[in-house]
């Protein structure tokens, strides 16, 4: 039995099915050409004249130039006609893609309910959609909806619906595990029965994840015979989401050995999924597994200590394997071993013996114990470790600043800031309005230090979360600001923590203007005057 496996990807389709899900022609574009970099054999488009969106998506796509195929999606003809009549076959031809697929009723329940018509009509609404596609040479990948329900309740017509299908010059039989409601023994046992059946046609597999089972079920069926495997990156699909291709590319290359992209296609994973999700404006799961931020993070003591042996302790394979990257989390819980990693990634000296190694521990233990979290802000807990280390420079000096927030009737609200910087030894005074009052002080700094540090001009704030750490103080209660910035290469997140949010906010604002500096390495420039800013060390 071959090891070779299609890779089927239906975000552009089933993905933007999902809640929250919402994909312009540019995006599906740009998603398609990432997914093609991967490897993706196939890459399902849209629905041909369904909407604008899939018209230029359709139109512009054979600019790419994509060595995956690219596929339109649509249904069987509708009862009583003839196929050449049918206008969402022909929207199909017109499309231009590689190749098609077809949707068909597998579940009698479905026939006699959802199109209702006999088991014999759809039968040959099947063969007739099919048959006249491949007439006009067409690839055909025909998606059996219902399937494992309608195998479940009526196995003989199920079954036949496939072989009407294969008789029909279908190039894949795709079983469809649409209400996601299978276990992974039935897929296997059902895929296992048709495999056996149909020795000569090409089975795939396509599930959703309503009992978090899609992954699970898609490898079962692989194991059972399927070759195509169908899913979308992140999961992304109606309800509860389909099955997601950055969990199976993985477990079927590196755990079960089948051949689905290339090694060096494997190593940009993390890449494509992490680009898919912000494409999409859909949050990435910190702990999706092998591509998720935290999916090969360790924060416990003893874990840590392991890791820095051997990291095969507390981790099932290298990370680089699929493009991510081990992590140490440093917080409450982290013992010496932590910060020693930690100052070992960012390339500092550190004496694990040293009376400084424990300062550090406790400094970052009353830091947590007042509500600050250092393991999604990297960019803060960096700071703290290079002022510990000595090995920081100020650039400059907070002084001052003040808000003024407006609101008149019938407008909307105005928020200014007023802040005053010493910078080189200058004192810098500058205002600055924005959408709000967090917005309004960002654009303050910037514009004060921008003339100083131009690098700071590609910088940008690029989220912003509060947290209130004890509600029972209600309007009193502490909070914690994560700000995360980006500019044109990198991302980091720094971390704020006061009774006043906007003070928090501060914080965690001039943290990302310290970071961007240090990143750039003014630091280490003896033109520009040291001087103490305001930040952790003042807590």
């Amino acid at each position: 039995m071959s090891k070779a496996i299609s890779i089927f990807d239906t975000t552009l389709r089933d993905g933007t099915q999902g809640e929250g899900v919402s994909l312009s022609a540019d995006d599906k574009l740009k998603i398609a050409k990432k997914l093609d970099d991967l490897g993706a054999h196939y890459i399902e488009g849209g629905i041909p004249g369904s909407n604008t969106k899939d018209i230029e998506f359709f139109k512009r796509v054979k600019e790419l130039n994509l060595n995956a195929k690219v596929v339109a999606f649509g249904s069987t003809r509708r009862k009583g006609s003839v196929a050449s009549g049918d206008a969402n076959l022909q929207r199909i031809l017109e499309s231009g893609a590689h190749a098609a697929t077809l949707v068909g009723k597998s579940w009698d329940f479905h026939v006699h309910t959802a199109l209702q018509t006999t088991l014999e009509e759809n039968l040959s609404m099947i063969y007739d959609s099919i048959a006249y596609l491949k007439q006009k040479g067409m690839e055909v990948i025909f998606d059996a909806e219902h399937f494992f329900d309608g195998f479940k309740h009526n196995p003989e017509y199920a079954q036949a619906v496939l072989t009407k299908a294969h008789e029909a010059g279908a190039d894949w039989l795709v079983m469809c595990d649409t209400n996601g409601g299978t276990m992974p023994h039935e897929v296997h046992e059902i895929v296992s029965t048709l495999y056996r059946g149909l020795p000569l046609a090409q089975l795939g597999i396509h599930t959703h994840n309503d009992c978090e089972l899609a992954v699970a079920n898609t490898l079962s069926a692989v194991q059972a015979g399927a070759r195509q495997v169908q899913g979308t990156m992140n999961g992304y699909g109606e309800r509860c989401g389909n099955a997601n291709l950055a969990s199976i590319i993985p477990n079927l290359q590196l755990k079960l050995g089948y051949e689905c992209v290339s090694e060096d296609s494997m190593k940009q994973l993390t890449n494509v999924a992490r680009y898919v999700s912000e494409i999409a404006n859909v949050n990435m799961p910190i702990n999706q597994p092998y591509v998720g931020n935290a999916a090969f993070a360790h924060k416990g003591g003893i874990h840590v200590s392991a890791i820095l042996r051997d990291s095969r302790t507390y981790e099932h394979i290298v990370p680089e394997l699929v493009g991510n990257k081990q992590r140490v989390l440093v917080s409450e819980l982290a013992g010496q071993s932590n910060i020693v990693s930690k100052a070992q990634e960012l390339g500092l000296e550190f004496d694990p013996s040293s009376e400084n190694s424990r300062q550090i521990i406790e400094k970052i233990k009353d830091l947590e114990h007042q509500g600050y979290q250092f393991e999604g802000a990297d960019a803060s807990l960096e700071l703290l470790i290079r002022e510990a280390n000595g090995d920081m420079k100020e650039l400059f000096t907070f002084e001052s600043f003040k808000m003024l927030v407006e609101k008149t009737a019938g407008k909307s609200v105005v928020s200014e800031a007023f802040v005053k910087l010493n910078v080189g030894g200058n004192s810098v005074y500058t205002a600055a309005e924005g959408n709000g009052p967090v917005n309004a002080l960002d654009n303050a700094v910037r514009k004060a230090l921008v003339q100083y540090f131009p690098s700071l001009g590609n910088m940008h704030l690029s989220d912003y979360k509060v947290r209130v750490l004890d509600e029972k103080d209600a309007t009193a209660a502490k909070v914690r600001v994560l700000i995360e910035s980006k500019n044109t290469e990198n991302t980091w997140n720094t971390v704020g923590v006061s009774e006043n949010v906007i003070e928090a906010s501060w914080e965690a604002l001039v943290h990302s203007f310290r970071y961007a500096l240090l990143q750039e390495n003014i630091q280490d420039e003896p033109s520009i005057v040291s001087i103490a800013a305001h930040g952790l060390n003042n807590h």
